[in-house]
């Protein structure tokens, strides 16, 4: 069997022209001759009837002390009510189709409720309704455990779903539907001229996502890199190719780019900690890092110096990152307002000049770099957050992204 995977978002199930518009990709699909796996988010977004965060809302709203089994078990009815109206509309139409959850789709998780990972993917059960022709819908974002007990993925879920059924089913292709069509070469609400990019590698995309591109999930990423499943991120309301995301040349159907850098992503909300270390103690990085493990703070950007360190949070954390570290004695600097600016791009490794391009840029807009860091396909600036989006402008044009 050809057997194609194909994710619809929140957004694309959100009215009964999106649900038409699956409804049609489907249907194409099928006359294309592959037998379908559907995998459904909650429809819309916070304040829409049936969507997770409205759901979230209602915990708060009734004693906000739902357990978090509990919990998982509300939150998985967003999937379930998407799932059966897009088989209702489907059978509507005289085409076959069945729901299955993620616990009946065959996905086992630990019991980490809330954000549960996946263990274990028996797909029998969906091989064999598509044996018979059928569209098999399943609920993203969830599980069940060994008891059967419905567990949640936590972010991302429904696209980890979408790409751990593709890789369990040996899948052609896993399609992610969004409201964009495909990725963007930066966030077009920041940078006009942005432009999409045709073929994207899978460590591309996956520091796309983690520096703030919204489309796909890293986690979802990294399933299908491991599986080497290509995925296509696509519109809902089109029916062009979108973006894939592949290492393999033989799937870019003779695409070639030359680029050094692929695309800029931000991430704003963003503060900066500074703290020296105390005269006559050597373990200014050992408190400070674990003091921040142990109050589940999250910490990026880090520079470390024998004279103390540099470290990045989010800015809903960052007076309590403070408190926290005058408590142990340290008298931190903090800088709210912070924004960090990432430029990726796979054939940028071993280059000369590139970071010498992302300072002319930035220094030709008079905007400050406060701190630097890079890996083997991107390289990170923190700035101010009233200079993101110049910076965005400024480098998207340096490397010349909106040709």
């Amino acid at each position: 069997m050809r057997i194609l995977v194909q994710k619809f978002g929140g957004t694309s199930l959100s009215s009964d022209k999106a649900r038409n518009h699956c409804v049609e990709h489907i249907a194409r699909e099928l006359k294309n001759g592959f037998r379908i796996v559907v995998v459904v988010s909650a429809m819309g977004r916070k304040g829409d009837p049936y969507a997770t965060d409205t759901l979230l809302q209602l915990i708060r709203d009734n004693g906000d002390r739902l357990p978090p089994r509990e919990r998982d078990m509300l939150l998985g009815c967003g999937e379930i009510i998407a799932a059966s109206a897009l088989c209702s509309l489907l059978c509507s139409r005289g085409i076959a189709a069945i729901v299955l959850n993620g616990g009946q789709a065959g996905i086992r998780t630990d019991e980490q409720f809330g954000h549960a990972r996946i263990k274990e993917l028996h797909p029998d059960r969906m091989l064999s309704h598509l044996r018979d022709g059928e569209v098999v819908i399943v609920t993203g974002f969830q599980g069940s455990t060994e008891d059967g007990d419905m567990t949640t993925l936590g972010r991302g879920g429904s696209d980890t779903s979408a790409t751990a059924i593709g890789a369990a089913l040996r899948a052609d292709c896993v399609d992610i539907y969004t409201d964009v069509n495909g990725i963007l070469t930066a966030d077009p609400r920041l940078v006009k001229d942005a432009k999409p990019l045709l073929v994207v590698g899978y460590a591309e995309i996956c520091n796309m996502a983690r520096q703030g591109a919204k489309v796909i999930h890293p986690r979802a990423v990294e399933i299908a890199q491991q599986a080497r499943i290509p995925i296509r991120v696509r519109s809902t309301f089109s029916d062009d190719e979108g973006t894939l995301v592949t290492d393999r040349p033989e799937q870019a159907k003779g695409y070639v780019s030359d680029r050094h850098v692929t695309g800029i992503a931000h991430v704003s909300g963003i503060t900066q900690i500074s703290v020296q270390a105390i005269e006559g103690r050597s373990d200014v990085q050992l408190q400070v890092f674990q003091t921040m493990a142990r109050n589940h703070i999250s910490v990026d950007f880090i520079n470390v110096t024998p004279s103390g360190a540099v470290y990045t949070v989010f800015d809903h954390d960052a007076d309590r990152a403070v408190r926290l570290l005058q408590d142990i004695g340290y008298l931190p600097t903090a800088i709210n307002g912070c924004a960090k600016v990432s430029v990726i791009g796979g054939g940028m490794n071993g280059v000369p000049g590139v970071m010498a391009r992302i300072v002319e840029a930035l220094t030709e807009q008079g905007i400050t770099i406060m701190q630097s860091a890079d890996s083997n396909t991107t390289i990170w600036v923190l700035v101010k957050e009233p200079d993101m989006a110049p910076a965005l402008q400024a480098l998207h044009a340096k490397f010349g992204l909106h040709l």
